[in-house]
């Protein structure tokens, strides 16, 4: 079952109850700083360079999480959002920091002619502009990824025709702001899910 993460205040439980029940856990960025609801429970960190990336704010948190860190799936290394190539170089660098943490590679525009460095991360982390994300090559990505068994993880999915897309390629988890901030798009992934089809004979 794939697993709603939310970087979010509102109760986690009531989130999952207005998703119909799917599994919700917490996303938590340097953007926010919100304190673990469940902290016994399994968490991600992203890095928040989607808006704008505080570095001090990224080392900060991760340095609060570490007496948790066996509970983290993943931590989205920094990235330069829309290219891959800078985003690898900065991820050379920023894994000396990220010594015995979960890492996941931020897939970025351009991802399809760079190598994904599978021997040092748990995860990739699907990002790119929209039709980069759509688009067949973050599919192939994330085809990889399923078949190497690295956890997968999709950015900026906050619509029912994004989230069965990627549930059907075989993501893990996905995050949405809108699904982080709004219950009537929370609401709207279950009506979806619970909509009676149409039946063709």
């Amino acid at each position: 079952m794939m697993i709603v993460m939310l970087d979010t205040p509102t109760d986690l439980d009531e989130c999952a109850r207005e998703l119909g029940g799917m599994a919700v856990e917490q996303l938590l960025t340097p953007l926010t700083r919100y304190k673990p609801q469940k902290p016994k429970q399994h968490f991600a960190i992203d890095n928040g360079a989607f808006s704008k990336f505080n570095a001090k704010g990224f080392r900060s948190l991760l340095q609060r999480e570490l007496p948790r860190r066996d509970l983290c799936r993943f931590v989205a290394v920094p990235d330069v959002v829309g290219d891959a190539r800078r985003t690898l170089e900065v991820f050379d660098r920023w894994i000396l920091e990220l010594v015995n943490w979960p890492l996941a590679l931020v897939c970025q525009n351009g991802q399809e002619n760079l190598p994904i460095p599978w021997d040092v991360i748990d995860a990739v982390f699907i990002g790119g502009d929209t039709d980069w994300k759509m688009g067949p090559h973050a599919k192939a990505c994330i085809k990889a990824a399923v078949a190497l068994g690295k956890w997968v993880h999709v950015g900026r999915v906050n619509t029912p025709g994004r989230l069965e897309y990627f549930e059907g390629l075989g993501a893990d988890s996905i995050d949405g702001s809108g699904l982080a901030r709004y219950t009537h798009m929370r609401e709207k992934i279950h009506a979806s899910a619970t909509a009676p089809q149409l039946a063709f004979t």
